[in-house]
């Protein structure tokens, strides 16, 4: 008899239920991994519910959602290597099950992680998410080791768009992702950080985690308030939200030469694009899909600035909800009533 499962699904209309679906199954590289708990990210979770990401058309929904897991491995494939029973890992993944799609299907019971070493041993490429499906040490909280995913994105992607000591950035943006930026940033010496959003309470937690400066978004005079901090414009402006306008907003923040990088996935992909106010010489870069290989060479670091106190993951969560009440989870998210990281507890 085929073993079923429950996982989050939203339908073409956004609609969220909690399904039935069957278990996951696996192969002789792969290991089966229980669902520990999954990260709610307001980017990828929302846009999918809104039906405005991009490479998900209409007519792919019903969709499995959720794409920050973190599981106990239960079964292995008889040539894994690199992991065993009751290793806590992260990334696993699920779908499509059931006539489900997979938006990555990780708010589900059960998921799959595959061993990148017996992949190569096989003969096989492995999935690059192979290099991402690292082990949580036991001293890390596996509820919130979720949190990680997010940590290792942003880290990665700092990397990516060449974000280095001595540089001067304006983020856009203080949600847990914007937070993460100018944490990490300040930690590897970023010359002058600027942080603007509209909420007040946020822009507070900006200050805390390392930003120099502080304005709000909404401000009219916001460009002259950063050109008296930077009378010659910054060299990266990170769009830590995924609103299109803010490309343009940014323009007249940059210096010659700089960049807006666009981390924050945005509901459109079409967008008149004004750089009137911009330096003659600017670029932009979107980094909006990290690489899972380099989230993995990411792990490291997060993991020695966790053991050490550098950063507090609690500091970036504000709410651990319970699976059987995660559509009241997303209607909170909806409302904008959750603060920070929502996780969903297994």
């Amino acid at each position: 008899m085929e073993k079923m499962m429950k996982t989050l699904v939203v339908d073409k209309e956004g609609k969220l239920s909690v399904e039935t679906c069957p278990m996951p199954s696996y192969g002789p590289n792969d290991a089966l991994v229980k669902t520990i708990s999954c990260g709610v990210c307001n980017g990828t979770d929302g846009k999918l519910i809104h039906r405005n990401f991009k490479g998900f058309s209409l007519d792919m929904y019903p969709i499995m959602l959720g794409h920050e897991a973190v599981g106990e491995i239960i079964e292995v494939g008889k040539n894994v290597v690199s992991y065993k029973v009751g290793d806590v890992v992260l990334l696993p993944f699920a779908g499509p099950l059931g006539g489900f799609e997979c938006g990555w299907g990780s708010y589900s019971e059960y998921g799959v992680v595959f061993d990148a070493a017996a992949y190569i041993a096989d003969g096989k490429q492995p999935p690059e998410c192979a290099y991402g499906e690292t082990i949580v040490p036991k001293d890390i909280d596996p509820v919130k080791a979720a949190m990680i995913i997010t940590f290792r994105e942003v880290l990665s992607s700092i990397k990516r768009f060449g974000i280095g000591a001595n540089d001067e950035v304006v983020v856009f943006g203080c949600g847990p992702v914007g937070l993460t930026f100018i944490k990490f940033m300040s930690l590897l010496g970023v010359g002058k950080i600027i942080a603007l959003d509209v909420v007040p309470e946020k822009l507070y937690d900006a200050k805390n985690r390392g930003a120099d400066y502080t304005f709000n978004a909404s401000d009219a005079g916001v460009v002259a308030k950063v050109k008296e901090v930077c009378p010659d414009g910054v060299g990266y402006v990170l769009d830590a939200v995924g609103v299109s306008q803010i490309m343009n907003q940014a323009m007249p923040l940059l210096k010659d030469q700089g960049k807006i990088c666009c981390y924050g996935i945005s509901s459109n992909t079409k967008f008149e694009l004004d750089w009137t106010n911009a330096p003659y010489n600017w670029q932009l870069q979107f980094q909006q899909f990290p690489s899972k290989i380099e989230e993995g060479e990411a792990d490291k670091q997060v993991i020695t600035w966790l053991r050490h106190g550098v950063i507090d993951i609690d500091d970036y969560i504000s709410d651990i909800v319970a699976f059987d009440n995660i559509l009241d989870a997303f209607e909170l998210l909806e409302q904008k009533k959750i603060a920070k990281k929502c996780i969903i507890k297994y």
